[in-house]
């Protein structure tokens, strides 16, 4: 049996503002057509009566066919969601490794984001220096932005 990892999924509250936060700080690239999926088999898939779903992947930055991440939008919508929350069980953030991490995480809170934790950065004997820092996307989905430095 083959498996192959595909794509991680952020249910938005304004996907086309989410997925140009995400080409726009970290590079990702859409991945056309853009999705319109509605119709009795996406309401068995979801089991949700009459959804439809909009939105897009992006390629991540470092890979030219996927993985992706899917950024979709829900109607009709459910607004209730975790709060911000690091500790939050599931799944609970994205990280991206960067040449600089105050520059893009300047350009993060420039493009609509938030700073989440402090930068540190922490020398480890094996592995070099990170440099890290944990923000917010603009719904407030965790985004961990870091460098290695031997």
């Amino acid at each position: 049996m083959s498996i192959k990892y595909a794509h991680t999924n952020i249910v938005a509250k304004d996907w086309r503002r989410l997925s140009d936060f995400y080409v726009n700080v970290f590079d990702c690239k859409p991945v056309f057509p853009e999705r319109d999926l509605s119709g009795k088999w996406i309401e068995k898939v979801t089991n949700i009566d009459n959804v439809s779903i909009k939105g897009i992947h992006l390629t991540l930055p470092g890979y030219d066919a996927g993985p992706t991440l899917e950024i979709f939008q829900y109607y009709p919508e459910n607004p209730e969601r975790h709060q911000s929350n690091i500790s939050y069980q599931g799944f609970g953030h994205i990280a991206f490794v960067v040449d600089n991490v105050e520059e893009v995480l300047n350009k993060l809170i420039e493009c609509g984001g938030k700073k989440y934790g402090a930068l540190e950065k922490k020398e480890y004997e094996s592995l070099g220096v990170l440099t890290v820092v944990y923000a917010e996307d603009p719904e407030g989905n965790i985004v961990e932005i870091q460098n290695w430095k031997k």
